[in-house]
């Protein structure tokens, strides 16, 4: 049944009402907390300090870096943290041989809130086990001379290297025996990176905490990884302005 023109209609509110009322909310509610906070920041909430970084006794320490106080055995005491990030460093299939050292040499499983960023893709790898063999040797975005010093081999290379760690947090880093996570450790803070701030907190294939995501499957004799699962950085070093270096 069509409506009378003479019947009261009840107007709706326009678009530009309704985009006021949402703004003068958002405006009250500033005031307010301005009124309780003054002109102070509120900062986001964090987990207590950590402790300072600390080498762990005999090889774990002096050959590997693992730090003493965080690692693979009280690891999940220090994740979720909002001050911190946390990087695996190993590949999906890294082409040396960690099988003959007990190890594995695709990334079988990671810790809950890791975010992979392969090593061998950050600089060339070298003083890896003798039966292991070589690693990646492709294009890295730095590289390491014999004297310990580190190139840039793109003009994006030390920017990318701190969006991947940034240096107003604390820095996880764990790969799977150790080795790549105390690497990576000795890069950053010879770049500049606050060592205090980052922690090798240990072995993958060491880990028997609460938090761990399994990427391999093997089933019927056959062996699969949900690599889909992986929180992975890859890098496209085809978009990078490559920079020519002397020989």
């Amino acid at each position: 049944m069509s409506q009378s023109k003479n019947q009261y209609q009840e107007p709706k509110p326009t678009f530009a009402i309704i985009v006021g009322l949402i703004a003068a909310s958002i405006i009250i509610g500033a005031c307010i907390l301005f009124a309780i906070n003054g002109n102070k920041t509120v900062a986001p909430i964090v987990s207590d300090a950590l402790p300072a970084p600390e080498l762990s006794e005999g090889i774990r320490g002096s050959e590997f870096g693992i730090d003493k106080n965080i690692n693979e055995a009280t690891l999940d005491n220090y994740l979720g943290r909002s001050d911190t990030v946390y990087r695996d460093m190993r590949m999906l299939k890294d082409p040396g041989n960690y099988e003959a050292i007990g190890g594995d040499s695709y990334l079988s499983g990671f810790v809950e809130g890791f975010e992979v960023v392969p090593l061998p893709y950050l600089v060339n790898v070298a003083g890896l086990p003798e039966e292991v063999g070589d690693t990646y040797t492709g294009k890295t975005l730095f590289t390491q001379t014999k004297d310990g010093e580190y190139i840039a081999n793109y003009a994006e290379s030390m920017n990318l290297l701190e969006y991947l760690f940034p240096k107003d947090k604390n820095i996880f880093l764990m790969c799977g025996g150790g080795g790549y996570a105390g690497m990576t450790k000795t890069m950053l803070t010879k770049l500049g990176w606050d060592e205090n701030k980052i922690y090798n907190v240990g072995a993958y294939w060491s880990y028997d905490g609460d938090h761990n995501i399994i990427v391999k499957n093997t089933s019927h004799g056959d062996t699969t990884y949900d690599f889909w699962k992986v929180p992975y950085h890859d890098i496209d070093f085809n978009t990078l302005h490559e920079i020519k270096h002397e020989a």
